[in-house]
């Protein structure tokens, strides 16, 4: 298991700084590009390589289009270790790899194919076919009869979240998200996570409406999601967040409400990121195999532009729930 002082040692900061960013402490005076080494180097000894074969000869030229800035992915190092994935399954192939900028400035000619991490519409994926038309999209799935794509089982996981959380005698549970959006900011990404929350609790007949709070999926917006949350007093014995980021901010919220995890409320995740195992109590979350994804999404470019498959994949990757210190049973509703 990697621990904070290896992650210190390989970054050459402090035991104090890595703790301080994995916990997103935004009072600490570090600039991004520290930020974005110490989840880089922890995302580096978390992961595991499994084929270090490398091809005889590769042409290949692979744009990586990122959704993110690289801010954002400090703020949520889920498109990170996505992106760390891509380029390490590249490096492994031979593949030349280069950047496209956010919102795609499109300056990047003859390229062989693009890999796209994020969400993407049809006004990006008319823009980013000025490059290429050989595609392949992470963790959304535009036009899928034509484009390869690589996401997770959103649905599934949430409503196995919901079934466990149930099991230990939950019933009013809210639920802590973010909006994404698309086609140049202009259309709402519907999130899978929330459409199945949704769905599921109406079918379980309890009524969720006050129960949702929807913000950015960042630790900030966490914290005051989580803070309107307690202040409204609505008895909610456990709470569902969008990712182990924004479920960082909540477990600050609860603390400074003098209010105790797992015994008051109940808190769980999706990710697992690096993060998720350091804070205290560790995060119960949904794992999300995010350098799997990556690097399936390596393997489908390589079948387009190898083999010259024509019919279009889409890859459904499943799921883990890991479950660690941040949920307990409900007596009150035994």
């Amino acid at each position: 298991m990697v621990t904070i002082k290896d992650i210190a040692n390989s970054a050459g900061v402090s035991i104090a700084t890595v703790s301080r960013v994995l916990n997103f402490d935004d009072k600490l005076n570090v600039t991004d590009i520290t930020k974005q080494r110490i989840f880089q180097v922890a995302e580096e000894l978390n992961y595991v390589k499994k084929n270090d074969k490398k091809t005889k000869k590769s042409t290949f030229k692979v744009a990586i289009a990122n959704w993110y800035t690289e801010k954002e992915e400090v703020l949520d190092p889920y498109y990170l270790s996505i992106r760390l994935a891509v380029e390490k399954k590249c490096a492994s192939e031979n593949i030349e790899v280069v950047k496209l900028s956010p919102l795609f400035n499109i300056g990047i000619k003859e390229v062989d194919g693009i890999i796209a991490i994020g969400k993407f519409g049809h006004k990006e994926l008319e823009k980013l076919k000025t490059v290429s038309e050989n595609i392949v999209f992470v963790d959304s799935s535009p036009q899928s009869d034509v484009y390869d794509s690589v996401v997770c089982d959103l649905k599934y996981a949430t409503i196995n979240i919901l079934n466990y959380l149930e099991k230990l005698g939950h019933k009013n549970i809210g639920f802590i998200s973010g909006i994404e959006h698309i086609n140049e900011g202009k259309e709402i990404f519907v999130d899978r996570r929330e459409r199945t929350y949704k769905e599921e609790m109406q079918f379980r007949g309890i009524d969720y409406n006050d129960n949702l709070y929807i913000g950015k999926f960042t630790p900030q917006s966490g914290y005051e999601l989580m803070k309107n949350a307690l202040a409204e007093k609505n008895n909610i014995t456990a709470y569902i967040v969008a990712n182990d980021s924004m479920a960082i901010g909540a477990y600050r919220a609860i603390s400074e409400a003098g209010l105790q995890i797992p015994e008051d409320i109940s808190v769980i995740s999706y990710n697992d990121n690096i993060t998720s195992q350091f804070i205290v109590p560790p995060l119960t979350t949904v794992k999300i195999h995010m350098e799997f994804m990556g690097e399936t999404a390596v393997g489908l470019i390589i079948e387009r532009l190898k083999d010259e498959r024509e019919i279009a994949k889409k890859i459904v990757i499943p799921t883990k729930l890991i479950k660690r210190g941040s949920c307990s049973k409900n007596n009150t509703n035994l």
